[in-house]
């Protein structure tokens, strides 16, 4: 019985770390090479699953300690951790610095290209101004 009960323990410890994954977006270089994942509820993971991160429904970005290290806020405004504003996103996906320079856009697709129109990742599926942070902000 024990054997039994050790057995389903482990079936169901497996298909609840599976299904945790199950949604995961993943993100990708130019070269389709995944760079990590973010899933539905904001954790981002790197390319071998390890949390790194993680983004909270009210905009804060956190490490993976959960100390605050940047917010977005719903205008697309982008901040650190001191409340600072490092760049924005518009509405059509332009992402830009500080200075209003642009840095690249994040197409609906979830094409992510840089100043220049180059391609340099994908992240299809994941929230646009999350996916900006991660390419542009994080230093991930």
């Amino acid at each position: 019985m024990k054997t039994a009960l050790r057995l389903f323990f482990w079936i169901f410890l497996g298909s609840v770390l599976f299904s945790a994954n199950l949604n995961a977006q993943d993100l990708r270089d130019q070269s389709g090479i995944k760079t990590g994942s973010v899933d539905e509820k904001g954790v981002f993971r790197d390319k071998s699953g390890i949390k790194t991160g993680s983004f909270d429904e009210n905009g804060a970005v956190r490490d993976k300690s959960g100390i605050k290290t940047g917010e977005i806020e719903e205008n697309g405004t982008i901040r650190d951790s001191s409340g600072i504003k490092i760049g924005s996103m518009d509405d059509d996906g332009v992402v830009r610095d500080k200075s209003g320079i642009k840095l690249g856009t994040i197409e609906d697709n979830g094409t992510v290209r840089n100043k220049s129109g180059i391609k340099i990742g994908t992240a299809e599926g994941v929230d646009k101004k999350r996916a900006a942070y991660v390419f542009f902000f994080s230093g991930l």
